[in-house]
């Protein structure tokens, strides 16, 4: 005689989560970091912030050298493009592992104020580049001073 097998609907709800979580896995930002020589852009970290007097860029591109890093401001978006090149490629290699990536890098995002990129500054240290970009005179805040001693009020004095 057959054994009845209960239904449970949660066990099929961990296969597909399991299912979702892989497919999540593979395609994370730091998976596709770099093209790897396909041609297309790869994802790279940034940190975005702002002070008083400038907006900061952080940007982590391990691998890159600075010659192969072009930045642009057009009005408030800003462009990052860099690209990490192989050293050289030896064919005698037996690859086991190979998770450093080559090829192009790419972002663009608009920044939170408009900002006076001819005085931008750009410093690139141990495979991280921050970006000093100056606000705008025109957005800076502006301080009002109260004035006093005279009455705001028209009218009849006697």
């Amino acid at each position: 005689m057959a054994d009845i097998i209960r239904w449970d609907p949660f066990a099929e709800m961990a296969s597909l989560r399991q299912t979702v979580d892989r497919l999540f896995d593979e395609a994370r930002p730091w998976r596709v970091f770099g093209g790897n020589g396909s041609g297309s852009a790869g994802y790279f970290p940034v940190d975005v912030y702002e002070t008083n007097d400038d907006v900061v860029v952080k940007a982590s591109l391990p691998g890159v050298k600075p010659d192969d890093i072009d930045i642009s401001v057009t009005g408030q978006l800003l462009t990052l493009k860099a690209e990490a090149r192989e050293e050289h490629e030896d064919k005698g290699r037996n690859w086991y592992r190979r998770e450093r990536s080559t090829g192009t890098y790419l972002r663009q995002f608009t920044l939170p104020t408009e900002v006076d990129a001819e005085k931008a500054q750009a410093n690139f240290e141990h495979g991280v580049l921050e970006l000093r970009l100056p606000k705008a005179e025109s957005m800076k805040p502006k301080q009002i001073k109260v004035q006093t001693g005279q009455p705001m009020i028209e009218g009849k004095t006697s």
